[in-house]
C-alpha cells in the first residue's frame, strides 16, 4: 500500500502534467485559424481557434453609406459563425487532453470546459 506521501506526490505530479497540457493546447489553440462568414460570403472573419481575432474582409458592394446597418449585422454574424467554430475546436482539442488521461468523454475537470 502507498503512504499518503507518494499518492499526495503522484496527484501533485499529475496535476502539473494536466497543466503543461493545457498550456500547450493553448497555444496551439491560437494558432490554428478558423474563418466565419455572413452573407454568401460577403463578409469574413478570421479568428484563432481560441477566440482572439486576425482579420476582417468585407466586399466592396457593401461600402456604401446606405448598407451600414447590414454590413454591421454581416459582421456581427460572421464574427459569430467563426466563434462557433473555434469554440468546436477546443471542444475537439481538450476531448483529446482528456481522453489521454483515461477521463470519460464530458468529464469537466476545473478550468478545462
Amino acid at each position: 500500500m502507498k503512504s499518503m506521501e507518494e499518492m499526495m506526490a503522484a496527484a501533485q505530479k499529475a496535476a502539473e502534467t494536466i497543466q503543461n497540457q493545457m498550456g500547450d493546447t493553448q497555444a496551439k489553440l491560437d494558432s490554428i485559424e478558423v474563418e466565419g462568414t455572413a452573407g454568401g460570403g460577403l463578409v469574413k472573419v478570421r479568428c484563432t481557434a481560441r477566440g482572439r481575432m486576425l482579420g476582417v474582409a468585407i466586399d466592396d458592394s457593401l461600402m456604401k453609406p446606405e448598407e451600414k446597418q447590414m454590413l454591421e449585422d454581416l459582421v456581427a454574424a460572421a464574427f459569430n459563425d467563426a466563434r462557433g467554430k473555434a469554440d468546436r475546436v477546443s471542444g475537439e482539442e481538450m476531448q483529446k487532453i482528456q481522453s489521454g488521461m483515461g477521463l470519460p468523454p464530458g468529464f469537466n475537470l476545473p478550468g478545462m470546459g
